[in-house]
């Protein structure tokens, strides 16, 4: 469902995973028609980013 949300609406996606700096600065650049593709592949990368470290934390033992 992230993954989906993350090409829809890449700005909304950082708020999910706890970025909201990140989101306002990907929402300027969404705004644009030509910044959404790079907002799309940057909101992707931050996805599995969280993804993973969710997984290590998980690994370490100090996750939920």
């Amino acid at each position: 469902m992230r993954l989906l949300l993350a090409i829809i609406l890449p700005w909304f996606q950082f708020f999910t995973i706890g970025r909201p700096f990140a989101g306002i600065i990907c929402l300027i650049l969404q705004i644009t028609l030509i910044g959404w593709i790079p907002a799309a592949i940057w909101s992707v990368y931050a996805l599995s980013q969280y993804n993973t470290d969710r997984k290590i934390a998980r690994a370490m033992g100090n996750g939920r």
